[in-house]
């Protein structure tokens, strides 16, 4: 089933696209949100679905399919298609082995040995380097947010009915200053508070991860105290066009199992994906989403 993703209350209008633009789509509902913003503005995108990653929906119409030691071949497939810009959307669950990948028959030998080098690198280093070996043949590499801008999320405010009591406040704080902190080390865009204390930081394992982690450490009473904030942020260093931080109604469902009072993310660099959805998720958990501005923008 198909899932649409209701957006956020930006005004911002989506980049201006001149030629063709491919879609390299990865897991979870943001490609989907992509390919259908291209159509509605009247494009033609090329869905490149990674083998084992995409969802169902992306390969109704048009599309190419890759695996993840195959990247090689994707030069190959956007030249074929005559491609001016690439869109990489989505997360992928599992990095490649490096030497099995460098085997005849995956296309473009040098483009995968430059991909699959990359993948020895943190997230963000990762990321860089795909964009870059991908700009080299001649693309131009597009963020998700500038084809779908409104999945942004909005000015600093709350967006829920709940609003963040004094006590949430500090475990915002707490779980902000740590979520930077990992963020500048290249680990991860989360962290979670409870009580000013830091309780979890997100690793490779992600955000829905982390936070069954801490409902399992509350059922096994390593946390005692109520309530706590989930933060999400852009790291420091972010390379804006891929892997922006996210929440969704998963988000929401999760959080309320590991016992948080709320979510907190920043505002301009966190995606929400299905807006609407998800804040009526959080209305009816009784959560709260705030969102905050980006660090340097606001003084402290």
């Amino acid at each position: 089933m198909t899932t649409t993703a209701k957006t956020s209350p930006n005004v911002t209008a989506p980049a201006t696209i001149a030629g063709r633009t491919a879609v390299v789509a990865g897991n979870g509902l943001l490609p989907v949100a992509v390919a259908e913003s291209l159509r509605k503005q009247g494009g033609d995108p090329l869905i490149v679905a990674i083998k084992g990653e995409a969802e169902p929906a992306l390969y109704e119409g048009g599309h190419a399919e890759i695996s993840i030691v195959e990247l090689g071949g994707l030069v190959k497939i956007l030249k074929a298609e005559g491609i001016s810009n690439v869109v990489l959307a989505g997360g992928i669950r599992h990095r490649p082995e490096f030497r099995a990948a460098l085997r005849p028959g995956n296309g473009n030998l040098v483009a995968l040995y430059r991909f699959l080098r990359a993948f020895r690198l943190g997230d963000d280093g990762l990321l860089r380097a795909v964009i870059a070996t991908i700009e080299s043949y001649g693309f131009r590499v597009l963020g998700a947010h500038e084809i779908v801008p409104d999945i942004l999320a909005p000015s600093p405010g709350t967006l829920t009915r709940k609003r963040a009591d004094k006590e949430s406040v500090a475990d915002m704080h707490a779980a902000r200053e740590a979520a930077i902190t990992i963020g500048a080390l290249d680990i991860g865009q989360a962290a979670i508070a409870v009580g000013r204390r830091v309780v979890a930081l997100e690793g490779v394992e992600g955000t829905d991860a982390m936070l069954q982690r801490v409902a399992e450490l509350r059922v096994a009473k390593r946390i005692n105290r109520k309530g706590g904030v989930l933060v999400k942020c852009a790291k420091p260093q972010q390379e804006v066009r891929a892997d922006l931080p996210a929440i969704g109604v998963s988000t929401v469902e999760n959080a309320l199992k590991a016992g948080l009072r709320g979510i907190a993310i920043e505002a301009g660099r966190t995606l929400i994906l299905g807006y609407e959805e998800t804040v009526a998720a959080a209305n009816a958990a009784g959560l709260f989403i705030e969102t905050f501005e980006q660090r340097g923008s606001d003084g402290d």
